[in-house]
Protein backbone atom coordinates (compact mmCIF):
# COMPACT_ATOMS: atom_id res chain seq x y z
CA UNK A 1 0.00 0.00 0.00
CA UNK A 2 1.77 3.31 -0.53
CA UNK A 3 2.05 6.07 1.07
CA UNK A 4 -0.88 8.54 1.80
CA UNK A 5 -0.34 12.43 1.64
CA UNK A 6 -0.93 14.59 4.68
CA UNK A 7 -3.34 17.48 3.57
CA UNK A 8 -3.17 20.54 6.05
CA UNK A 9 -2.65 24.11 6.28
CA UNK A 10 0.73 25.33 5.22
CA UNK A 11 1.07 26.92 8.51
CA UNK A 12 0.99 23.17 10.53
CA UNK A 13 4.63 22.20 8.48
CA UNK A 14 8.26 23.20 9.25
CA UNK A 15 10.20 24.31 6.53
CA UNK A 16 11.70 21.97 4.35
CA UNK A 17 15.26 21.04 4.85
CA UNK A 18 17.54 21.33 1.96
CA UNK A 19 20.64 19.82 2.91
CA UNK A 20 24.45 20.23 0.96
CA UNK A 21 23.33 16.85 -0.96
CA UNK A 22 19.64 17.69 -1.84
CA UNK A 23 18.67 18.26 -5.53
CA UNK A 24 15.62 19.99 -6.08
CA UNK A 25 12.40 20.10 -9.05
CA UNK A 26 10.09 22.18 -8.79
CA UNK A 27 7.22 22.24 -10.98
CA UNK A 28 4.83 25.84 -11.43
CA UNK A 29 1.55 25.98 -12.52
CA UNK A 30 -1.32 28.63 -13.11
CA UNK A 31 -1.84 28.99 -9.69
CA UNK A 32 1.66 30.67 -9.06
CA UNK A 33 0.82 33.71 -11.97
CA UNK A 34 -2.37 34.02 -10.98
CA UNK A 35 -1.63 35.33 -8.08
CA UNK A 36 0.49 38.05 -10.38
CA UNK A 37 -2.99 39.04 -11.96
CA UNK A 38 -2.48 36.36 -15.40
CA UNK A 39 -5.72 35.11 -15.78
CA UNK A 40 -6.09 31.64 -16.88
CA UNK A 41 -8.61 29.63 -18.79
CA UNK A 42 -10.05 27.69 -15.45
CA UNK A 43 -10.94 31.41 -14.34
CA UNK A 44 -13.41 31.85 -17.50
CA UNK A 45 -14.28 28.29 -17.86
CA UNK A 46 -12.34 27.29 -20.35
CA UNK A 47 -13.39 30.15 -22.70
CA UNK A 48 -11.49 33.33 -24.19
CA UNK A 49 -13.87 35.53 -25.91
CA UNK A 50 -17.06 32.95 -26.51
CA UNK A 51 -13.80 30.28 -27.93
CA UNK A 52 -13.08 27.29 -26.58
CA UNK A 53 -9.30 26.96 -25.71
CA UNK A 54 -8.88 24.61 -28.39
CA UNK A 55 -9.85 27.03 -31.05
CA UNK A 56 -6.90 29.25 -30.17
CA UNK A 57 -4.39 26.90 -28.85
CA UNK A 58 -4.37 23.39 -30.86
CA UNK A 59 -2.45 23.09 -34.40
CA UNK A 60 -6.17 22.51 -35.67
CA UNK A 61 -6.89 25.86 -34.79
CA UNK A 62 -4.16 27.46 -36.04
CA UNK A 63 -4.62 25.74 -39.78
CA UNK A 64 -8.44 26.91 -39.29
CA UNK A 65 -8.18 30.51 -38.18
CA UNK A 66 -4.07 31.96 -37.59
CA UNK A 67 -5.52 35.25 -37.38
CA UNK A 68 -7.69 34.48 -34.82
CA UNK A 69 -4.61 32.31 -32.82
CA UNK A 70 -2.27 35.80 -33.25
CA UNK A 71 -4.94 37.78 -31.98
CA UNK A 72 -5.42 35.72 -28.72
CA UNK A 73 -1.43 35.16 -28.00
CA UNK A 74 -1.30 39.26 -29.00
CA UNK A 75 -3.65 40.41 -26.12
CA UNK A 76 -1.84 37.43 -23.28
CA UNK A 77 1.35 39.10 -24.58
CA UNK A 78 0.26 42.62 -23.55
CA UNK A 79 -1.55 41.56 -20.35
CA UNK A 80 1.98 39.88 -19.30
CA UNK A 81 3.93 43.14 -20.03
CA UNK A 82 1.70 44.91 -17.36
CA UNK A 83 2.32 42.03 -14.12
CA UNK A 84 5.38 42.04 -11.88
CA UNK A 85 6.41 38.94 -10.08
CA UNK A 86 4.70 37.80 -6.59
CA UNK A 87 6.35 36.74 -3.45
CA UNK A 88 6.92 33.02 -4.26
CA UNK A 89 8.78 33.76 -7.78
CA UNK A 90 10.84 35.89 -5.25
CA UNK A 91 11.42 33.19 -2.76
CA UNK A 92 12.46 30.34 -5.97
CA UNK A 93 14.93 32.78 -6.98
CA UNK A 94 16.83 33.89 -4.11
CA UNK A 95 16.95 29.13 -3.42
CA UNK A 96 18.39 29.45 -6.92
CA UNK A 97 20.87 31.55 -6.09
CA UNK A 98 21.68 29.36 -3.06
CA UNK A 99 21.31 25.88 -5.01
CA UNK A 100 22.84 26.63 -8.55
CA UNK A 101 22.41 24.05 -10.76
CA UNK A 102 21.30 21.62 -8.15
CA UNK A 103 17.59 22.99 -8.71
CA UNK A 104 15.92 22.67 -11.31
CA UNK A 105 12.38 24.86 -11.97
CA UNK A 106 10.29 23.29 -14.32
CA UNK A 107 6.94 25.70 -14.92
CA UNK A 108 4.04 24.98 -17.47
CA UNK A 109 3.43 28.63 -17.38
CA UNK A 110 4.77 30.68 -20.27
CA UNK A 111 5.19 34.48 -18.82
CA UNK A 112 8.25 35.49 -17.91
CA UNK A 113 7.82 35.80 -14.47
CA UNK A 114 10.52 33.38 -13.00
CA UNK A 115 12.77 35.31 -14.97
CA UNK A 116 11.53 38.36 -14.24
CA UNK A 117 12.23 37.16 -10.66
CA UNK A 118 15.68 36.97 -11.05
CA UNK A 119 15.60 33.00 -11.99
CA UNK A 120 17.96 31.88 -14.81
CA UNK A 121 17.32 28.02 -14.68
CA UNK A 122 14.30 27.84 -16.00
CA UNK A 123 12.19 25.35 -18.17
CA UNK A 124 9.07 26.51 -20.04
CA UNK A 125 7.68 23.08 -20.91
CA UNK A 126 4.84 24.63 -22.87
CA UNK A 127 6.75 27.72 -24.23
CA UNK A 128 6.83 31.26 -23.96
CA UNK A 129 4.84 34.10 -24.89
CA UNK A 130 8.16 36.30 -25.94
CA UNK A 131 9.13 33.40 -28.35
CA UNK A 132 7.84 33.00 -31.70
CA UNK A 133 9.16 30.10 -34.33
CA UNK A 134 8.58 28.96 -38.01
CA UNK A 135 5.44 26.45 -38.25
CA UNK A 136 7.85 24.03 -40.22
CA UNK A 137 11.02 24.44 -37.52
CA UNK A 138 13.10 25.96 -40.52
CA UNK A 139 15.17 27.65 -37.76
CA UNK A 140 14.87 28.14 -33.48
CA UNK A 141 12.75 29.76 -31.75
CA UNK A 142 13.79 33.73 -31.14
CA UNK A 143 12.68 36.12 -29.02
CA UNK A 144 9.99 38.51 -30.81
CA UNK A 145 9.20 41.70 -29.34
CA UNK A 146 6.40 42.32 -31.92
CA UNK A 147 2.90 42.37 -30.95
CA UNK A 148 1.45 41.51 -34.08
CA UNK A 149 -2.36 43.48 -33.85
CA UNK A 150 -2.08 43.94 -37.26
CA UNK A 151 -3.34 40.85 -38.71
CA UNK A 152 -3.84 41.78 -42.18
CA UNK A 153 -1.12 38.99 -43.09
CA UNK A 154 0.89 36.91 -40.54
CA UNK A 155 4.52 36.59 -40.50
CA UNK A 156 6.21 34.69 -42.83
CA UNK A 157 9.63 32.66 -42.43
CA UNK A 158 12.41 32.99 -45.01
CA UNK A 159 11.76 29.44 -45.88
CA UNK A 160 7.80 30.24 -46.66
CA UNK A 161 6.64 28.64 -43.89
CA UNK A 162 4.40 31.18 -41.37
CA UNK A 163 5.81 32.33 -38.05
CA UNK A 164 3.62 30.75 -35.49
CA UNK A 165 3.85 31.32 -31.25
CA UNK A 166 6.10 29.54 -29.67
CA UNK A 167 3.55 27.83 -27.65
CA UNK A 168 3.18 23.63 -26.79
CA UNK A 169 -0.62 23.49 -28.46
CA UNK A 170 -3.11 20.90 -27.30
CA UNK A 171 -1.41 17.19 -29.44
CA UNK A 172 1.69 18.64 -29.51
CA UNK A 173 5.00 17.16 -27.00
CA UNK A 174 6.27 19.62 -24.47
CA UNK A 175 9.43 20.67 -24.68
CA UNK A 176 12.72 19.40 -23.02
CA UNK A 177 11.37 16.42 -22.04
CA UNK A 178 14.72 14.79 -21.95
CA UNK A 179 16.10 17.51 -19.83
CA UNK A 180 12.79 17.13 -17.54
CA UNK A 181 13.10 13.58 -17.27
CA UNK A 182 16.89 13.44 -16.47
CA UNK A 183 16.19 16.13 -13.85
CA UNK A 184 13.33 14.44 -12.21
CA UNK A 185 15.13 11.00 -11.57
CA UNK A 186 18.07 12.66 -9.99
CA UNK A 187 15.79 14.83 -7.43
CA UNK A 188 15.53 14.19 -3.97
CA UNK A 189 13.05 16.75 -3.30
CA UNK A 190 10.15 17.57 -6.13
CA UNK A 191 7.83 20.29 -5.11
CA UNK A 192 4.36 21.07 -7.02
CA UNK A 193 3.64 25.07 -6.85
CA UNK A 194 0.26 26.08 -8.18
CA UNK A 195 -0.63 23.35 -10.39
CA UNK A 196 -4.25 21.23 -9.77
CA UNK A 197 -2.62 17.97 -11.02
CA UNK A 198 -5.11 17.97 -14.31
CA UNK A 199 -2.92 18.40 -17.07
CA UNK A 200 -0.61 16.04 -18.41
CA UNK A 201 2.72 14.57 -18.60
CA UNK A 202 3.23 17.68 -15.71
CA UNK A 203 0.88 16.12 -13.66
CA UNK A 204 2.85 12.71 -14.01
CA UNK A 205 5.74 14.21 -12.20
CA UNK A 206 5.26 13.74 -8.98
CA UNK A 207 4.92 10.15 -9.05
CA UNK A 208 8.46 9.77 -11.07
CA UNK A 209 9.75 11.48 -8.86
CA UNK A 210 8.33 9.27 -5.99
CA UNK A 211 9.04 6.17 -7.70
CA UNK A 212 12.77 7.32 -7.76
CA UNK A 213 12.80 7.87 -3.79
CA UNK A 214 12.50 11.77 -3.86
CA UNK A 215 10.42 13.41 -0.80
CA UNK A 216 6.84 15.22 -3.59
CA UNK A 217 5.52 18.14 -1.92
CA UNK A 218 2.56 20.06 -3.10
CA UNK A 219 1.73 23.71 -2.35
CA UNK A 220 -1.70 25.26 -3.46
CA UNK A 221 -4.82 26.64 -2.22
CA UNK A 222 -7.17 23.11 -2.68
CA UNK A 223 -5.78 19.81 -2.82
CA UNK A 224 -4.63 18.67 -6.01
CA UNK A 225 -6.09 15.93 -8.11
CA UNK A 226 -3.26 14.35 -7.91
CA UNK A 227 -2.90 14.35 -4.20
CA UNK A 228 -2.35 10.63 -3.83
CA UNK A 229 1.14 11.52 -5.81
CA UNK A 230 2.54 13.27 -2.75
CA UNK A 231 3.66 12.83 0.87
CA UNK A 232 2.54 16.63 1.71
CA UNK A 233 -0.28 18.58 0.76
CA UNK A 234 0.35 22.12 2.28
CA UNK A 235 -2.85 24.36 1.34
CA UNK A 236 -2.55 28.16 0.68
CA UNK A 237 -1.65 30.72 -1.94
CA UNK A 238 1.68 30.46 -3.13
CA UNK A 239 3.06 33.91 -2.41
CA UNK A 240 2.14 33.17 1.41
CA UNK A 241 3.32 30.02 1.85
CA UNK A 242 6.44 29.72 -0.71
CA UNK A 243 8.75 32.39 1.41
CA UNK A 244 9.16 30.71 4.39
CA UNK A 245 8.86 27.17 2.57
CA UNK A 246 12.79 25.91 2.25
CA UNK A 247 15.56 25.92 5.16
CA UNK A 248 18.75 25.40 3.21
CA UNK A 249 22.11 24.06 5.19
CA UNK A 250 25.53 23.94 4.24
Amino acid sequence: MGRVATVRPYTDFPPLDVGSGARVFVLTGAGISAESGIRTFRDAGGLWEEHRVEEVASPEGWASDPALVWRFYSIRRAQAGTVVPNAAHDALAGLERTLGERLLVCTQNVDPLHERAGSRRVVHMHGELAKSRCERDHAPPFNDAGEYMDLSSIPRCECGGRIRPHICWFGEVPFEMDRILAALSECTLFVTIGSSGAVYPAAGFARIARQRGAQTIYVGPERPENADAFDECRLGNAGDAVPGLFQTTP
